[in-house]
């Protein structure tokens, strides 16, 4: 992102550009775009060459990407799940939850 001016005493001057621009980043990085795909975003912007395909095709990428760590975290709370269930606690010395970490994947 450009600079912003500053004024006399050294306080940045953001333009309305600078507040849409911010507010782009941070939307995307909420919504789990990375700064390298949220610049490469507004690099089209910015050479006025984007299109509407061009970004529909980075937002369904970005939406594979999503469902895939959905998936994946989906499949670490069933694994965390099964393991903790043949845990019973207490003041053992033995844990399954430590054997199932130490043992093969």
């Amino acid at each position: 992102m450009p600079n912003p001016p500053r004024s006399p005493s050294g306080h940045r001057r953001y333009s309305t550009d600078h507040e849409h621009r911010l507010r782009f980043v941070l939307r995307g990085r909420e919504l789990g775009f990375t700064i390298d795909e949220l610049r490469a975003l507004l690099g089209l912007v910015d050479r006025k060459r984007v299109t509407c395909g061009e970004v529909r095709a980075a937002a369904v990428a970005h939406l594979a990407d999503v469902r895939r760590k959905i998936r994946d975290l989906q499949r670490m709370e069933r694994t965390l799940a099964r393991t903790a269930a043949q845990c019973r606690g207490g003041n053992v010395p033995d844990c399954p939850i430590i054997d199932a970490l130490s043992g093969p994947a």
